[in-house]
């Protein structure tokens, strides 16, 4: 497939089969009593980010006292991005990471979410970019589980915070071994429980208790966005399990290094020579 010309006026073309929209909240009630099985998980999810785009990244510097830019630079760091690299950024959001991979080697970098007005965002702060960097920059929306792009288009794919979002994420990783060339780079950005008691102890009073009801409040959110959060977290994979997944789909190399005393976990690994 030919390389994606990078554009921030161009809208980006729907994602096919996109679910039916949700009424009301996406999430509240028994909605949250087992996030990651319901079938209409994607469409919550979608309504979900619709309605916090506008307050995303305050959100996320607010609360996670500016460690996400830290936890993003780790990120770049464990994709070990070659020189005239092309990268796919999934689930990129507001385009934090996007951006922060175009300050790399990369000559092109897309970034990809399921949920249009993210990426609206993600193209207002787009034009804010130095020449050079905006220049590699592109965004797309589209699906995790079935991504646009011929088989070992990348060099290196990462995932902020993304894969707990996903419908299937076992999927979603084949999908990422099959876009990647042989040896290309996965990285997976996710928060995790720590393991140190008392440092887990205090996770969860904050993430459970305190940051829903200020996030909440200052996105002025209705969709249950932040009770969903530490529902998804407590629900989703642990860091074993997740490395298994990552295995299983075809990569190989795993690495999986704690952030913030292990608030979130960096995986990456290498797709293994062949597929199955």
């Amino acid at each position: 497939m030919p390389m994606t010309e990078p554009s921030t006026t161009t809208p980006a073309p729907s994602a096919p089969n996109a679910p039916a929209p949700v009424s009301g909240g996406a999430w509240a009630g028994e909605s949250l009593d087992s996030v990651h099985t319901r079938e209409d998980k994607a469409p919550r999810v979608r309504a979900m980010f619709a309605a916090i785009a506008g307050s995303y990244d305050l959100n996320n510097r607010l609360h996670s006292f500016g460690r996400d830019q830290a936890w993003r630079k780790a990120a770049v760091k464990a994709a070990a991005i070659q020189r005239a690299a092309r990268v796919l950024d999934v689930a990129c959001g507001t385009g934090d990471l996007t951006e922060a991979l175009a300050r790399t080697n990369a000559s092109e970098v897309v970034g990809l979410d399921f949920t249009r007005q993210m990426l609206d965002v993600a193209q207002t702060k787009h034009k804010r970019l130095p020449s050079d960097t905006a220049a590699k920059v592109s965004y797309i929306e589209g699906d995790a589980m079935a991504l646009p792009f011929e088989d070992a288009s990348f060099d290196a794919l990462t995932i902020a915070f993304g894969i707990r979002n996903v419908q299937d994420p076992a999927v979603a990783l084949r999908e990422f071994a099959r876009v990647l060339k042989p040896g290309g780079r996965l990285v997976i950005l996710e928060f995790d429980r720590p393991r140190f008691a008392p440092v887990r102890w205090g996770n969860d009073l904050y993430c459970k208790v305190i940051m829903p009801r200020t996030a909440a409040l200052i996105s002025r959110d209705r969709s249950g966005a932040y009770a969903y959060l530490p529902k998804s977290v407590d629900q989703f994979m642990d860091r074993a399990q997740l490395g298994k997944a990552i295995i299983d789909a075809g990569f190989a190399g795993l690495t999986q290094r704690p952030l913030t005393l292990g608030v979130c976990v960096c995986h990456s690994a290498s797709r293994a020579a062949s597929v199955q």
